[in-house]
């Protein structure tokens, strides 16, 4: 870790890099940049509530590449992804700081939201880290929640959205529009058959829409190319599928050999699940 610092830091779960989160990740690089230091982020996995209340763990919305992706779109140059253990956990706030952030990061400048909490049970909050900053010589930032039409935005209300399939509201929320990554897995080659050809997905996230179909923009993840698409998630019913998948097919020409993986942004839901009479009607 040497090489890491010094750096302005913001410290979070960041699952979903929604607005609320760019925000922070905005901040940093302004500070690092008239300073010289680098900018960076620190977060966790897995997320710390599997540790500590695993029943209370909230599913993940991206995958860490998705995160890092938003996160150097925002002119973040280092992420350091922590391994978070049960003696993490027991880790006083004080000891937090100084062994990790400022021993080992070299921390200049911290940034975080008003909520933000740390060390063994939630002990540490703003005015503690403030205070530390002024013992152990780093600035602090402390930057106020972010509101939206729907309220103010975090993780939860983007979780929320997704579930109850209101994809404008989770693309205000995320500033982009939700999104799919994964590998390109093998289905029942039926559609290639009976229907249509389809890319099928198994995404990185927890977070799922509700079955049915979508307007989507699909890309491919290894090369610069992309295409209108509808995807459907379910259990596909003309088929009597009986095992939950996301079938994405494109309307656009396709070239070329089959991505490895590819991102779906779901950008409006169109309908339910519908079960046809036959494959030849679903075409």
């Amino acid at each position: 870790f040497r090489s890491f610092g010094p750096c302005a830091l913001t410290i979070g779960n960041f699952d979903g890099t929604h607005l609320a989160h760019q925000a922070l990740f905005h901040e940093v690089a302004l500070i690092a940049r008239a300073r010289g230091w680098e900018p960076a982020a620190l977060t966790f996995d897995p997320h710390p509530a599997y540790v500590v209340a695993p029943d209370r763990a909230p599913k993940r919305i991206t995958g860490f590449d998705q995160r890092a992706a938003v996160m150097e779109a925002c002119g973040l140059a280092k992420v350091l992804i922590l391994p978070f253990t049960p003696d993490l956990a027991r880790v006083s706030p004080e000891d937090f700081v100084t062994e990790i952030l400022v021993k080992t990061l070299n921390t200049r400048a911290i940034v975080v939201g008003d909520n933000f909490r740390f060390g063994h049970k939630h002990a540490g909050d703003m005015h503690l880290l403030a205070e530390l900053g002024l013992r152990l010589g780093f600035s602090t930032h402390i930057e106020p929640a972010i509101r939206s039409r729907y309220g103010v935005i975090s993780s939860t209300l983007v979780r929320e959205a997704v579930f109850a399939g209101k994809m404008a509201m989770a693309r205000r929320l995320l500033g982009r529009p939700y999104a799919l990554t994964g590998p390109v897995v093998p289905g029942h080659g039926i559609g290639s058959k009976q229907t249509v050809p389809t890319l099928n997905i198994e995404p990185a996230t927890e977070v799922l829409p509700p079955d049915g179909v979508y307007i989507s923009h699909t890309r491919d993840l290894h090369v610069p190319r992309a295409w209108n698409s509808i995807t459907n998630i379910g259990l596909r019913p003309t088929f009597n599928g009986d095992r939950r998948t996301i079938e994405t097919f494109l309307l656009d020409p396709f070239d070329g050999v089959t991505p490895a993986s590819i991102e779906v942004q779901l950008l409006r839901r169109v309908r339910d699940e519908i079960r046809f009479p036959s494959p030849e009607a679903l075409k």
